[in-house]
């Protein structure tokens, strides 16, 4: 095999996630899309994710994805989660998977029951494992958000987020990749007075060009968003297009628009929320007696076409989540010249600016002024979409997989010692003494106590795969 032009081997990444829904999520988004560069590649990339039932997807000839079967998650149930269980001894069906596949990398996008696993593999306390990979922790979110968004900030909340993401999670990994500036802070703060030097990389999520584009806006598709509000052509339509959970701020929608009827009495404003999520049977409620006839819930969107429609014919593409670790779906609205508010904070702030969009405080009332003076400025409109459109542009899908997929490489390199060290201003963090130990008597309990379970369970039925003999093509 001959080197590709970066002058190094091809290697094969494994990503394990709990992020996963089948249907919808920006994770899943960015997985197939990474596929898809891999593929193009010849790199070899596996995927295991939580299901409802085992089994292989095979995406193409050098991705796959192994379905596990999992309980569904705790605070979300429209999501399922892989538990230690599932690693923790030998036979049990990650262990089984990763013995077959012998990742040269491993990705690892969980805070909590999946994270221990790369401290496992770091420390080498897995007998039945015979390899040491490079472990990377990938996060998309930021557990002090999620924190506050399910469990609200119960006392010395704070204290143990901040606790457990620079003691327990951070030392777990060689590397940390961040979707944002924003996520990256969470683990800025957890990385200072430690002193083994490991990297954070900043790599953006991104959108698929070749779906949304402003030529989707048509008269055709103006009049069947019309149509789904049983509204006037006149009408100012909104568009919300996300998961319906607690973390996304949902409130502020329905605040919006109560503050525009009762300052805008004139005009007649219309909101379609298109997701599905556990808060959408409430907010659907609250609607029906506070919003009469003006929110019109579609649910998940499976057409991709459908979806791309809404988009792109909405006068507003609205999104509430002053604390979104990225936001792909903003970024999919001004890819297709639609007018975007968003909040001035978060993620969603590494491409939206006051020059692009209308980001704003996240209020009612700043929300409500900024609608009025988008409708009341086509010109500013019209400078501010085509701004937008160029900055979408730096997000290619195809670009950002090639930045994740160099990026692997690079970090593969550097731990073999085929690559300069870390720069001088990477950010830093090192594994406490008592963290090996602490995994290492973790593992021996749960050798202990699972051992009878896994003597009664068969292995996971794994194909045999090998590396593609395929080089790593150069961007």
């Amino acid at each position: 095999m001959s080197p590709p032009p970066g002058g190094h081997l091809a290697i094969k990444t494994l990503h394990i996630t709990n992020a996963w829904h089948p249907s919808s999520g920006g994770v899943s988004t960015f997985y197939r899309a990474l596929a898809r560069e891999a593929n193009r590649r010849g790199h070899e990339l596996r995927l295991i994710v939580p299901g409802a039932q085992e089994g292989i997807e095979r995406l193409d000839r050098h991705a796959l994805i192994y379905h596990v079967a999992a309980p569904p998650a705790f605070l979300n149930s429209a999501y399922r989660t892989i538990y230690p269980n599932q690693y923790l001894l030998q036979g049990s069906k990650l262990q089984t998977i990763l013995a077959r596949e012998r990742p040269d990398l491993i990705e690892i996008s969980d805070k909590y029951t999946l994270a221990y696993l790369g401290g496992l593999l770091r420390h080498r306390l897995l007998p039945a494992l015979d390899f040491r990979p490079v472990l990377v922790g990938l996060s998309n979110e930021r557990m002090d958000d999620n924190f506050r968004s399910y469990l609200g900030w119960v006392p010395l909340g704070k204290q143990f987020c901040s606790w457990y993401m620079r003691r327990v999670y951070f030392p777990l990994f060689d590397h940390h990749i961040a979707n944002s500036v924003y996520t990256a802070e969470e683990l800025r703060a957890a990385s200072r007075g430690h002193l083994v030097r490991r990297g954070i990389w900043i790599r953006p999520m991104g959108v698929d060009f070749s779906e949304y584009s402003p030529a989707h806006r048509t008269p055709e598709g103006r009049r069947r968003l019309l149509a789904l509000c049983g509204a006037d052509a006149d009408a100012v339509i909104l568009l919300y297009a996300g998961r319906l959970v607690p973390e996304k701020n949902l409130p502020l929608l329905f605040e919006v628009m109560e503050h525009l009827n009762r300052s805008s009495p004139e005009r007649k404003f219309y909101l379609i929320v298109a997701g599905d999520g556990i808060e959408r049977q409430r907010w659907n409620q609250y609607s029906v007696g506070h919003l009469p006839g003006q929110v019109a819930f579609l649910g998940h969107i499976r057409d991709i076409g459908m979806l791309t429609t809404l988009v792109a014919n909405a006068d507003i593409f609205i999104h509430p989540n002053p604390h979104e670790p990225f936001g792909i779906a903003p970024l999919e609205a001004m890819a297709s010249g639609t007018p975007l508010l968003a909040p001035n904070t978060g993620g969603v702030a590494a491409y939206a600016n006051k020059e692009n969009a209308w980001t704003v405080p996240a209020t009612a009332a700043d929300f409500s002024a900024a609608i009025g003076e988008l409708l009341a400025n086509p010109q500013l409109k019209q400078q501010k979409t085509r701004k937008a459109l160029e900055t979408a542009q730096c997000y290619r899908w195809d670009r950002v997989s090639a930045a994740f997929l160099d990026l692997y490489q690079e970090l593969h390199a550097i731990f073999h010692g085929e690559a300069a060290t870390l720069p001088a201003d990477t950010y830093s963090t090192a594994a406490k003494p008592g963290t090996a130990l602490l995994l290492h008597w973790a593992s021996q309990a749960a050798q202990k106590v699972f051992t009878r379970v896994a003597r009664s369970r068969r292995p996971v039925d794994v194909p045999e795969t090998r590396k593609s003999q395929q080089d790593v093509a150069g961007v």
